[in-house]
């Protein structure tokens, strides 16, 4: 099982809100719709403007802060890693299991 995410105390964080870069014209220059997260005791900064939604960006921006955060304790042990390690054995282990079938393909062509 996955580690627990860890807690983001609220007295520790700064929260702005800006105006969004990149593509969306008008609209993306006029609203504050970007969240920035300040992480006070580490100096973490985290920006999101993935939505048009305040909320959302909030939501995310404390998720990837909380990420952030458990890399920065866990370090090896962090859901990511954990996360991570899980897919790339998965990935290996598909491989290995075609290579198999391929092999045996040849023979079989073979023989």
């Amino acid at each position: 099982a996955l580690p627990p995410r860890p807690k983001i105390v609220e007295t520790d964080i700064t929260e702005s809100f800006l105006k969004g870069s990149g593509p969306g014209g008008q609209k993306i220059n006029k609203t504050s719709s970007a969240v920035q997260i300040k992480h006070i005791p580490t100096g973490i900064v985290v920006k999101s403007q993935e939505t048009r939604s305040r909320e959302l960006n909030r939501k995310f921006a404390r998720q990837l802060l909380a990420e952030k955060l458990d890399q920065l304790e866990n370090g090896d042990q962090s859901r990511t890693a954990i996360k991570t390690g899980r897919a790339r054995a998965k990935k290996a282990s598909a491989s290995k299991k075609a290579r198999r079938k391929y092999k045996k393909l040849a023979e079989e062509q073979e023989g």
